[in-house]
């Protein structure tokens, strides 16, 4: 899954944010082999990635085949076929149609429909140049929608995949110490979406994020914590190390963001021979979108201070 949780956590581009386009499809979005791949970025304070933030999930694509009429009318197709035309618009990263197409089942109670139109409207929020209270309304609106599709179903992996990615975003808005207040609840939320599909590579990246940002969260930001648990939320390398090889193992090479963090984890770990094993195949990975190619350039940055 991304611009892994409240402040988004990256290192450079996740969640969001955002929005990328990535080569396969993964993780909910695989139970759909149309869908496209998302993960996540985290925002940097003082140096350090600071988990408060989960992914920028950026959009990741598929290259396209075939272009997507705008006039497509959707009104009169069965439940299946709108939830594989979504899909397909995800994986063309067709934004705003995508939105538009989900929009007219926004009262709808099924909750394929309401997660979708989740992740849409969080997608438009991160369209470039979108102005900053219209932003602010889509975050919002994203959040109401996947609240909505858990309350409709609470078995479903993707809408608790992306509750946590949205009451991340949603805590951008509302001060750090309401979203360390939610670090666990999104921990929460992902442990369920992989326990409910374990085979989603999207899912335990950005759970692999949320344990990298937590490792090395620097110690002002654990006396924040602090004041708002008696036990704070605590990680280490290696387990985000787990989850970022689980992703891999799950999904090879799905993501070039997971083949940079697992560079970063091991050289945070000190294993400068693993480190240069995954940091070379992030900077050889194809770069066909922005995020790869900041991926890129973050991973030959790394090598140099490896040589």
């Amino acid at each position: 899954m991304a611009r892994v949780v409240l402040t988004r956590f990256t290192s450079r581009t996740l969640l969001s944010g955002y929005g990328a386009k990535l080569i396969r499809t993964r993780g909910t979005d695989r139970c759909y082999r149309t869908a496209l791949r998302r993960t996540a970025t985290a925002l940097t304070t003082g140096g350090a990635a600071f988990l408060l933030g989960l992914p920028t999930l950026s959009c990741l694509g598929y290259e396209a085949y075939h272009r997507v009429q705008s006039s497509a009318v959707v009104h009169a197709l069965e439940k299946e076929e709108v939830l594989e035309q979504a899909d397909y618009l995800y994986s063309c990263a067709e934004t705003e149609k995508l939105y538009q197409l989900l929009l007219q089942y926004k009262d709808s109670d099924e909750a394929e429909f309401l997660w979708r139109l989740a992740r849409a409207s969080r997608d438009l929020s991160l369209l470039p140049d979108m102005k900053a209270e219209k932003k602010k309304q889509l975050v919002f609106e994203a959040f109401e929608y996947v609240k909505r599709a858990l309350e409709k179903d609470d078995t479903c992996f993707a809408a608790h995949k992306w509750y946590a990615v949205c009451l991340s975003d949603v805590g951008d808005y509302e001060g750090v110490k309401v979203k360390i207040g939610n670090s666990t609840i999104i921990r929460d939320h992902l442990e369920t979406a992989i326990k409910l599909n374990p085979k989603d590579a999207t899912s335990l990246h950005i759970l692999g994020y949320w344990c990298f940002a937590f490792a090395e969260l620097p110690w002002y930001q654990r006396k924040v914590a602090a004041l708002i648990f008696a036990s704070p939320p605590t990680s280490t390398y290696d387990e985000a190390l787990e989850f970022f090889l689980k992703a891999e193992e799950v999904d090879p090479n799905f993501y070039s963001k997971n083949l940079l963090m697992l560079g970063k984890t091991y050289m945070a770990m000190k294993d400068q021979q693993k480190a240069l094993l995954w940091l070379t195949k992030a900077k050889e990975y194809p770069a066909r979108t922005l995020e790869d190619k900041e991926v890129h350039k973050e991973a030959v940055d790394l090598l140099k201070g490896l040589e």
